[in-house]
């Protein structure tokens, strides 16, 4: 099962989402959440201003799965959101895809399909992998959330500079620790 399939990045879509509104140094900005989905190959043309306020919502909304430890609870906020939202899985074929999987119904806008297809993809990572390769950063101070689609399922940072960061850091501390020679 590819956990970021259907080529739209869903899963990354819906990291960059949710730190964009949600982080302390996140930009929700217009141009922003145009960015964050022609990052991740959604139609970013079809966006208008009026989808932001939308798009922010989701965000906030989908906070609050990376912030869960619990799988049940992850799970019934999962089922909640797919009881919600408009859903219609069907099979499309168009360029530059191919052959895929959309979740949305096809006269859906821009918003509803952004939030069928990242609710699906976080579904998808979760009945693969639990909530292991999902949540908030460790590092100190950092309110970023991450998900790990890695063959190796270990990350547990949203960044390399704050897994930088927190390894210097215990490092430094170590070598105090020790009296010198």
């Amino acid at each position: 099962m590819q956990t970021i399939g259907y080529k739209s990045k869903g899963v990354a879509a819906a990291v960059a989402l949710v730190n964009a509104v949600t982080s302390a140094d996140g930009d929700d900005s217009e141009e922003a959440l145009r960015a964050i989905l022609r990052d991740n190959e959604y139609f970013w043309q079809q966006f208008e201003p009026s989808d932001a306020g939308a798009l922010r919502e989701w965000g906030r909304t989908l906070r609050s799965f990376f912030e869960s430890t619990d799988l049940a609870e992850a799970a019934a906020l999962l089922n909640d959101l797919m009881l919600a939202i408009p859903m219609h899985p069907h099979i499309a074929n168009h360029e530059p895809h191919g052959v895929h999987m959309h979740y949305a119904p096809p006269s859906a806008r821009l918003p509803d399909r952004i939030r069928a297809s990242t609710l699906m993809k976080l579904s998808e990572l979760v009945c693969q992998h639990g909530l292991s390769r999902t949540g908030v950063c460790a590092a100190d101070g950092c309110d970023r959330v991450y998900a790990d689609v890695s063959r190796a399922g270990r990350r547990r940072f949203c960044s390399e500079s704050c897994a930088n960061r927190t390894n210097v850091a215990a490092f430094r501390a170590r070598r105090r620790a020790v009296p010198p020679a």
